[in-house]
């Protein structure tokens, strides 16, 4: 049994847009940077990094930029974590992304992004501490027994223990069972969890998450004839106080994907600050002449955005809009039929027993970034009222704080793991040696 009293466990969560990472037993996690990095393949760049090596040889460590081991087969590319390092253009530098369908795809980038977590931003010594880390619910015990062997292997930590996103969320508001709908980054995942455990049969899934609407966000602008210029690609010059002047710099080295990523940053932040989810299903003609918001863009022009505020937003409500946006129709034609919402929510309670399905309905949490959205919330409360049987009591649960919501499986995993009752939980490095890495199925459910 592991004793974790006088060290505080770290509780990581990997999400498909933003790493979250920071200390059991606080409330908020101290460093919350991208999922996706930055990688120069050193082959085809080779002659313009060798100058930059020379010159910078200190700063490597300090922008957050890991030279990797020679010996590994990956050494041929180098890989920049974190906002800042991900913020500065350089040549040849492609980003990627280490998760696909809230998988992960790229064990090389993970291993470097929880090294980033540890070693730069928290300052610790994974040796030292027990790690918490949240996983998808749908995870697969291959890819559970390989985060478990890096882990031990790579970061030697004392403990161990992987817990479901949406249990901690469900820890999070205090309730053991629950029906957690989780929009994040990537994907939408509605689940149900009854008395701290995932009911596998009753998930349901859609590809519709933050980054979808962001991406109908910049198709939308396209369509309009508005170009985003990412914040590298100009610079401002004062010419008179208050008045500036905007001179476009070009880099032809800029990759495709680099340029997309900036261009993405902005159209997220427009996304967050103006839309808003509709009180009833979106219409064309009723929003036609809804009041305009402004929005500078960072190149100082100013920007009006109308019924797209709504627009994009009933996306989630309504899969079948994403096809009215120019640009968007190839998205469409994905094979899965998608489902709005409520759909996914009543799918997956009437596949539980029955016996649950009172308590799920008024037990539905929201969780995630994208469910932070203005009005979803009561959006998903009346559309589910309708849909649901008379006897049910329709809660939709979501706590007033953003913060809150976008980190509640961090915060979740913050709080178990710092319970008393859940030190003799703790995989052990001890039981690692003793029994292999397959005994994680058996020490987290």
């Amino acid at each position: 049994m592991y004793g974790g009293d006088e060290v505080s466990a770290i509780v990581i969560d990997l999400g498909s847009h933003t790493c979250k990472a920071g200390y059991a037993g606080e409330d908020a996690p101290k460093a919350v940077f991208p999922s996706v990095v930055g990688s120069i393949d050193q082959v085809e760049a080779n002659n313009d990094v060798k100058s930059e090596k020379e010159s910078e040889p200190a700063s490597d460590s300090k922008n957050g930029v890991k030279p990797l081991d020679s010996d590994k087969s990956k050494a041929k590319r180098k890989l920049y974590v974190g906002s800042q390092a991900l913020g500065y253009r350089r040549d040849h530098m492609e980003v990627m992304s280490p998760i696909k369908d809230g998988v992960v795809v790229d064990w090389d980038v993970v291993d470097n992004i929880w090294d980033h977590a540890f070693r730069e931003r928290l300052l610790i010594d994974p040796k030292e501490h027990p790690m918490l880390l949240a996983e998808p619910s749908c995870n697969t015990p291959q890819q559970r027994e390989r985060a478990a062997e890096l882990m031990f292997e790579n970061y030697k930590v004392p403990a161990l223990f992987l817990a479901k996103n949406a249990v901690l969320t469900s820890f999070a508001s205090g309730r053991a069972t629950s029906l957690v709908v989780d929009s994040g980054g990537g994907s939408t995942t509605v689940t149900a969890v009854h008395d701290g455990y995932v009911l596998q049969k009753a998930a349901a899934k859609s590809p519709i998450g933050g980054e979808f609407l962001t991406e109908c966000m910049m198709k939308s602008l396209e369509s309009k004839g508005i170009v985003l210029k990412p914040r590298y690609s100009f610079k401002r010059r004062e010419m008179r106080p208050g008045e500036f002047q905007t001179i476009d710099l070009d880099f032809p080295n800029t990759t495709e994907s680099y340029k997309l990523y900036s261009q993405r940053v902005i159209a997220g932040d427009i996304k967050e600050c103006v839309c808003r989810v509709p009180d009833t299903a979106f219409d064309e003609t009723a929003y036609a002449n809804v009041p305009m918001t402004s929005y500078e863009l960072p190149d100082g022009q100013t920007i009006e955005i109308g019924a797209d505020r709504f627009k994009i937003p009933d996306v989630l409500f309504n899969p079948s809009l994403a096809q009215t946006i120019p640009g968007m129709e190839s998205y469409a034609d994905s094979a899965i039929p998608v489902r709005g919402l409520p759909q996914m929510v009543i799918e997956s309670i009437n596949k539980c027993d029955v016996d649950i399905r009172r308590e799920l309905f008024s037990s539905i949490l929201l969780a995630g970034g994208t469910a932070s959205m203005q009005q979803l919330k009561e959006r998903l409360e009346k559309e589910l009222m309708e849909e649901a049987p008379q006897a049910a009591r329709v809660k939709v649960l979501a706590s007033g704080n953003a913060i809150e919501r976008r980190f509640s499986v961090w915060i979740g995993g913050s709080i178990l793991a710092s319970l008393g009752s859940f030190q003799q939980m703790w995989f052990s490095k001890a039981e690692y040696e003793e029994h292999g890495v397959s005994y994680i199925q058996r020490k987290c459910p």
